[in-house]
């Protein structure tokens, strides 16, 4: 009888640890802002697929695009709250919560692809992301957005004195206003929901975005020129709910960062090559199309110097060290 009781309460013990190693099925609901044929997009796509791999098919993800899950703000407060787990915003977005991404959207920091990815993918960027968990939110990398360019629809940008007076649509971002204002143009904040329709109906002249952005949202319908002023490199980050981050085992973060990091470098190359393809569809859509020469991207760049010196000086001192001893090394 003792050895019966024995047989049984081992029996029993195992019922109850045995599920605790079985691999939990989770949902994973990831939205983000743009149409299902941008880049952002197609980063969802294959962190999906590296991720379903990874964990058996057990971590499945539901893409929500085009703002089906709120805009910026709500997708956020949703993440911090734990309603809704993953989310890829502009990184502009999280300067309300640690004012140091502002370092990000700093004009004509960066130069190339090969510069930016490495200020994003390196102490800079892993500095930054420490600060989220305390928000709420967990980072695992960055998607690559690519370089602003203006578009309007009264004559092309080649000098910093054709920005003169253009009504300009910007981000909501102090950076972006100043930034544009010290170049001569009137900037006008607006959500980007109500873009197209400014520029249809002229309330806005002009307006800054990938080439990506501007070939998806159809701008080229409304906006005669497209100027490569590459004057920010915009990039995404992937963001998860701490509160659902948490929940999951080691192993399962350990899978959703390495899907992360595997997504991110399929994402930079299709992004890129997408920006290169985007710029001879608008041209064959009618664009007028012109780059910026770098002397006048040097003279755009001396303009805005003292905008990003006193948004510097409002950002912690050790962070922006950190950010100008990683420009000098990337540049060298």
């Amino acid at each position: 009888m003792k050895h019966f009781r024995t047989i049984l309460a081992a029996l029993l013990c195992a019922a109850v640890v045995t599920p605790s190693f079985a691999q939990k099925e989770r949902t994973i609901r990831f939205g983000h802002l743009n149409n299902t044929d941008h880049p952002v997009s197609f980063g969802v796509k294959r962190f999906t697929e590296a991720l379903a791999t990874k964990s058996g098919g057990k971590m499945k993800v539901l893409e929500f695009p085009a703002n089906q899950l709120g805009n910026e703000s709500q997708q956020q407060s949703a993440l911090q709250g734990g309603v809704q787990q993953m989310y890829s915003p502009a990184t502009t977005s999280l300067a309300g919560i640690v004012k140091e991404f502002g370092l990000i959207d700093f004009p004509f920091s960066v130069s190339d692809f090969e510069q930016a990815d490495a200020l994003l993918d390196g102490p800079l960027g892993k500095a930054l992301m420490a600060q989220l968990p305390g928000k709420g939110l967990v980072a695992l990398g960055f998607w690559d957005l690519g370089f602003r360019n203006v578009t309007n629809s009264k004559h092309a940008v080649n000098r910093p004195e054709d920005l003169q007076g253009l009504k300009i649509r910007v981000i909501p971002n102090p950076v972006f206003l100043e930034s544009f204002k010290a170049l001569g143009a009137n900037p006008v904040p607006m959500p980007f929901a109500e873009l197209y329709g400014a520029l249809e109906s002229k309330a806005v002249d002009g307006q800054e975005n990938p080439f990506s952005v501007i070939l998806s949202n159809k701008f080229y319908e409304v906006q005669k020129y497209v100027s490569a002023t590459n004057h920010v490199y915009a990039a995404n980050i992937i963001l998860v709910s701490k509160k659902f981050w948490d929940q999951l085992t080691p192993d399962e973060q350990k899978w959703m960062q390495e899907a992360a990091d595997e997504a991110r470098d399929a994402q930079r190359q299709h992004s890129r090559a997408a920006a290169r393809k985007a710029v001879d569809e608008l041209k064959a859509k009618g664009v007028q199309f012109n780059e910026v020469g770098a002397q006048e991207q040097a003279r755009m760049r001396d303009a805005v110097k003292p905008v990003v010196d006193r948004f510097a000086a409002q950002y912690d001192p050790a962070i922006v060290k950190l950010y100008n001893d990683e420009l000098r090394r990337i540049r060298k």
